[in-house]
């Protein structure tokens, strides 16, 4: 049974570091992980040049790389909207645990991660589905779990009390 939790908060608060350091300890409980990231505007994993990006800028709509290591499938929206999270979370194989990464409007259980020196304004107070907050200052009265950034057993076990099962969240 998959299960589903975001990471959400402002740019340079931290996400992908503690994306990073919670995925090998989630592996250390023996928990199988996979990512969902948004990215920002015209991202591009390809890149001139290679047959692939040649591919795609003929116009194709879909190309898929294989290696003996891994493959990876691009799909070009071509003028269509930006395909909304479920969607893009029907993409991705049975694994225990599926943690997002942005996507910070969609309805779905989030974790706040805060960096103080960021300056930023705090989301919980102004999102219901922030569950649990993972900040390196204390929040001004948050009703809502809170660990530090750098407790990442803590923060493993908000992860997995607050997850909620991708099937809970596709019903939505």
């Amino acid at each position: 049974m998959t299960r589903l939790i975001g990471l959400a908060g402002w740019s340079g608060a931290g996400k992908t570091t503690l994306m990073t350091r919670l995925i090998p300890a989630m592996a250390a409980r023996g928990i199988g992980v996979s990512t969902l990231k948004h990215a920002h505007h015209a991202f591009d994993i390809d890149r001139p040049g290679k047959d692939s990006y040649e591919h795609r800028a003929a116009g194709a709509r879909q190309v898929l790389v294989a290696s003996a290591h891994r493959w990876a499938l691009m799909t070009e929206h071509r003028g269509q909207p930006e395909p909304p999270l479920k969607a893009l979370l029907a993409q991705l194989a049975p694994v225990d645990l599926v943690i997002v990464e942005g996507f910070k409007r969609d309805h779905h259980p989030k974790i706040e991660v805060h960096r103080g020196a960021n300056g930023k304004p705090w989301l919980h107070p102004e999102d219901p589905h922030i569950v649990a907050i993972a900040s390196d200052v204390a929040p001004p009265e948050a009703r809502l779990p809170v660990a530090h950034l750098d407790e990442i057993e803590g923060i493993a076990d908000l992860v997995l009390g607050h997850a909620i099962t991708l099937e809970a969240f596709l019903r939505r």
